[in-house]
Order: structure tokens, then sequence, then C-alpha cells
């Protein structure tokens, strides 16, 4: 029997060496069935112990018996011989139940407390663990919410970055219109300014034979200016034009009547001799005479024509001879090119 209880014993202490909580288990499940067997045994002991007794009761009664009546035959020693020995055995017996079970007891008390030992050792690990997975749950919490915000600090930028690449690519395609825009300009100004050049070398050649007689032809700021002194038109104080001046109106009507875009002002001009008011008046009756002799001599639309008086108030020479106020007393003729297509473009702006 006492090799019987060593057995589960040793095997028990060799499976806890490994001690998860599912072997603690089921070490506890047969420490359990030792506890149960061991109580058995203890129980079986209580009733040998208790049948010694009578036993014993009975060897002291027929020890009694034997003394009260001496002379038993050898029948009766003999059976109290065996009876005795079988005490001995029981006692025995008992003696190696109760080291037996005093040994199971202690073994499994050692062994609960290695096991206990060891799963104190597996919490406090498992504490550890669940104390780093708690840190490295919140540390990714928050390198989450950080993620979060960054996304939206990203997306900000993204709308941001959006709305200013939606702002440059409008500010350039404003670029391009206003840089086609100018380049349309220029190729309009250029072109004017061809048109300018072309006109004032018909000019010259129509009045080429008036050259160096009171008349000059120059262009200047995108305009032809053709300049007819007093002495080629009109006598002193005179707003009838001479036959020699007609001519040359004529002549200037030929080129001007061929060239439709062209917008012709006439300017009369004094000097600063006499009342100023009088030589404002004499001014836009010369203007006005020129203005007569171009549209009775041509098919020039009247509306390209503007008459008007300077009076002594644009001299050429400010000085006060004779030979600049000569110089100062003067028709002038101006051509400008219509810029139509020029204030279009500026007006799209």
């Amino acid at each position: 029997m006492k090799r019987k209880l060593i057995i589960p014993v040793f095997l028990l202490f060799v499976a806890v060496s490994c001690v998860p909580t599912r072997q603690f288990e089921e070490l506890k499940t047969k420490n359990d069935v030792c506890v149960s067997e061991r109580d058995s045994l203890i129980s079986l002991n209580e009733e040998l112990t208790v049948s010694n007794t009578e036993r014993a009761s009975k060897i002291e009664e027929i020890n009694k018996r034997l003394d009260s009546k001496s002379g038993e035959n050898q029948l009766l020693k003999d059976s109290i011989i065996e009876i005795v020995t079988q005490y001995r055995i029981l006692e025995k017996l008992n003696a190696d139940i109760t080291a037996n079970r005093n040994e199971l007891l202690k073994g499994n008390a050692e062994e609960t407390r290695l096991l206990l030992a060891k799963l104190q050792v597996a919490q406090e690990d498992l504490q550890k663990r669940e104390d780093k997975l708690l840190l490295l749950e919140k540390s990714i919490n928050m390198q989450k919410d950080s993620l979060e915000n960054l996304k939206i600090e990203v997306d900000a930028k993204n709308s941001k970055l959006m709305l200013q690449d939606s702002i440059l690519q409008e500010k350039k395609m404003e670029l391009e219109n206003r840089n086609k825009r100018l380049t349309e300009l220029e190729n309009i100004l250029s072109s004017k300014d061809s048109a300018v050049n072309a006109l004032k070398n018909k000019v010259s050649d129509a009045l080429l034979g008036f050259q160096n007689k009171g008349l000059t032809v120059v262009q200047k700021n995108g305009k032809v200016y053709v300049s007819l002194e007093e002495q080629l038109l009109f006598k002193f104080g005179s707003t009838e034009i001479d036959p020699k001046g007609v001519k040359a109106l004529k002549n200037l009507a030929k080129v001007l009547e061929q060239n439709k875009n062209i917008n012709i002002m006439i300017e009369g001009h004094t000097d600063d001799v006499g009342d100023a008011n009088y030589n404002w008046d004499l001014s836009v009756k010369r203007a006005t005479s020129v203005v007569k002799i171009l549209l009775n001599n041509s098919k020039i639309d009247p509306t390209r024509l503007t008459a008007s008086g300077r009076g002594e108030f644009m001299p050429i020479d400010p000085s006060k001879t004779d030979e600049a106020r000569k110089k100062n007393r003067r028709t002038e003729i101006i051509l400008t090119p219509k810029l139509d297509e020029l204030f279009e473009i500026l007006e799209s702006n």
C-alpha cells in the first residue's frame, strides 16, 4: 500500500516541473484524488485502531480469565499468541499508514507551495505583460490621435494647396490672356506704326512739290503732322485760302480719301499779336476753311474731320521775335490712325 501511494506523488512532483495554469489544475485534481485516498486510509486506520482496541480488551479479558482459571490448555495460549502477533502486525501497519499519511501531506504541501510560487511568478509575469500591453495600447492610441491630427492638418494643407493651385491656374490663365491681348496690342500697334509710316510717305509724295515752301511732313507719337505755314494758305489776317494752298490741300485730299482708317484733325494757330479772342476766332475760321476745301474736293467722310482753333496758346517758338511769330502762324493737319481694335481689346480687360 505504501508503494502505491508514493508513486502518484512522485508522478505529481515530476509533472509540476512546468507550471502552466492548465497543468496546475490537472495536478490539483490529482492531488484531490490523493487526498481522498489518504482520507480513506485514515478511515481504515481508525477502523483498525478500534478493532485493535477491541482485541486488546478481549486479550485483557482472556488474561483475566487465565488468571482466574489457571491451567488453560495450550490451544488457548496459542490463540492468544496469534492474536498478539496480529495486533503487532496491525500496529505496525497503522504506524506505516500514519507515516505514509504524514509523508503524503508533507509532499502535497511542498508541491502545493512550489506550484503556488510558480503560479505567483506566472501571474506577476502576466501582470507585467498586461502592463506593457496597456502602455503599448496607450502609445498606439496616442499615435493614432497624432496621425488623425496630422491627417486633418494634411487635408487642410491639401485643401489650401488645391485652392492656391486653382488661384494660380486662374492667374496663369489670366496672365496668358493678358499676354495674348498684349501680343495683339503689339501687333496692332506695329501694324498702326507701319500704316502711319506708309501714310507719311504717301502724304510726303503727294505734297512733294510744296515742301521747303512752307510745308513740312513729320511723324511723331504714332501720328503724321502736316504743318502749313501761313504764307502757303492765307494772306495776313485772312481766312480765304490762296490758290497754291488749295492745290496742296487737293493733293492731300486724294491721299486721305484713299486711307479711310485715318482720323483728321485740323488745327489753326496764330501769333500773340493783337486781341487773344480775335486770334482764337481767326484760328477756328482758318481750320474750318481747310475742312471745306478737303470735303469739296474729295469723298472723305465728314465724321473723320475735326476743326479746332488753338489761337496763340500752342506756339512752336515762344520768342517774341518776328521770325518766331511767323513760325507760330500756321495750320496743322494731324492724321491719326483709328484705334478701334485697340480700344476694343482694352475695354475687354
